[in-house]
């Protein structure tokens, strides 16, 4: 499997199912087992800094953002409707060059609240090794 990186913040919304999502993937392809509170449980703690993983479809590609490290932004609707603002560093990652609305994608990432839904960001890679690893699977591509 082709390995990626990337970065960056998310937004999150609305209901709460308290529940563990139980999802990941690394990048020889095997399974590797983590449990995450879900975005949805996040969103209503108001948490941040907080490891989160999922999947969801893309409902909107926004512009990069070039300030500072560059992030490819976009938005992703959760399962109970719930959206999250991804900000995927495209200095520490391959960019996700084929994404496209309504695009399926699994992640696994640092989720902060913001009133909208959330951010996640740290969607790569850290090369200190001082924070856990984040990704985004598209197309069978981890993006990390």
């Amino acid at each position: 499997m082709l390995l990626l990186t990337a970065c960056s913040q998310t937004d999150s919304s609305s209901s709460v199912a308290f529940e563990a999502l139980s999802t990941a993937s690394n990048a020889q392809g095997g399974q590797h087992q983590a449990e995450f509170l879900s975005a949805g449980v996040l969103f209503a703690q108001q948490a941040k800094h907080e490891m989160v993983d999922g999947a969801g479809r893309v409902v909107r590609l926004l512009d990069d953002d070039n300030k500072g490290a560059r992030h490819q932004r976009f938005i992703v609707q959760i399962a109970g409707g719930q959206t999250l603002l991804f900000a995927h560093n495209i200095d520490l990652a391959l960019r996700i060059d084929t994404l496209k609305v309504d695009d399926q994608i699994e992640f696994r990432g640092e989720y902060s609240y913001n009133p909208k839904g959330g951010v996640v960001h740290w969607t790569h890679l850290d090369s200190r090794q001082q924070h856990e690893a984040g990704w985004i699977k598209h197309n069978g591509i981890t993006y990390q």
